[in-house]
């Protein structure tokens, strides 16, 4: 049997899934409640007076984190799931990686509700192949309700894969192409300032002339007071790492992975993403001082970029 025949049949298998429960009558661990919202807010930065106070709301983006099951899983989860990742296991999709989730909020939720959810396996896609290897997109679309009302949809997608043994011939054709140009940042009215000041070697930070809030990135009006009236103020150029990933996979053109990305808390308060130069990727971590520099990458991209300072 080939390769092709033996995916084809497996394909098939995979779809019979389609439309089993993965979680049937799913219960929160915890109740929604006032320290995971704090500690989502101080993790994100977000400063929304709507999350704190007596008539607290819990950030919709967090409606996936009441319905987590953390390590040893949910009562209410069903068997599906599990035989169809250990169909792929058994086909060689042994490496997984998320890929994209979508979330519809219904209704706010507030600390003390307790969560109920049901999960079923909305769609197996045919095989698909990637640069990462051969595999097969898989989405659950999990329902949240409190006291028996709907409060949100959840799609969550991963690819499980098979991890490509070696470069095709079609890969080793593209790797002696030229090298492709960095993407471009999207330059607009409500940011072109910013990017002037880039070209100029000078990294410029808004502020709002009514109550005086730093803001990054450029805004329209202030986030604080509203007000539309600005002007800037030139960072120092220090900072420390407040946050950071490495990139491994995939592999994108123009970048050369392993490399660092951070969230760098500007010596002014504020935080910017770029990346983290002058050091190995395996050296940055939380708190590593660093350096404004500009980066030339051709002859019309120049973009700030981070170097770590010796401690």
């Amino acid at each position: 049997m080939s390769d092709d025949q033996g995916y084809d049949e497996l394909g098939a298998r995979l779809k019979e899934f389609e439309g089993l429960p993965a979680a049937v009558a799913g219960v929160g661990k915890d109740p929604v409640n006032a320290p995971m919202i704090r500690h989502w807010c101080e993790a994100l930065g977000d400063t929304n007076p709507a999350y704190t106070g007596p008539d607290a709301i819990a950030p919709p983006t967090m409606l996936q984190a009441w319905t987590m099951g953390g390590l040893s899983g949910h009562r209410g989860r069903t068997g599906a799931y599990d035989e169809l990742l250990g169909l792929l296991d058994a086909s060689g999709c042994t490496s997984v990686v998320a890929t994209d989730c979508e979330q519809e909020y219904l209704r706010p939720l507030r600390p003390g509700d307790e969560v109920v959810f049901d999960t079923v396996i909305e769609e197996v896609s045919g095989r698909k192949t990637t640069k990462l290897g051969t595999g097969y997109f898989v989405t659950t679309r999990t329902e949240v309700r409190v006291a028996g009302a709907p409060a949100g949809t959840h799609r969550f997608r991963i690819l499980k894969y098979a991890p490509a043994s070696g470069k095709t011939s079609s890969e080793k054709t593209e790797s002696r192409r030229p090298r492709a140009s960095r993407p471009r940042p999207v330059v607009n009215r409500d940011n072109a300032g910013f990017w002037q000041g880039v070209a100029e070697h000078r990294l410029l930070i808004q502020r709002c002339t009514d109550c005086g809030t730093l803001r990054h990135p450029w805004l329209p009006g202030c986030n604080a007071c509203g007000s539309p009236g600005w002007d800037t103020v030139e960072a120092s150029g220090e900072g420390t790492v407040y946050s950071y990933v490495v990139l491994h996979h995939p592999p994108f053109p123009a970048f050369d992975p392993p490399y660092a990305v951070g969230l760098i808390e500007l010596a002014e308060g504020v935080r910017m993403v770029s990346n983290v130069v002058g050091v190995p990727y395996d050296k940055v971590g939380i708190g590593l001082p660093v350096r404004l520099g500009f980066q030339r990458y051709d002859e019309e991209l120049t973009l700030p970029v981070f170097r770590g300072v010796d401690r």
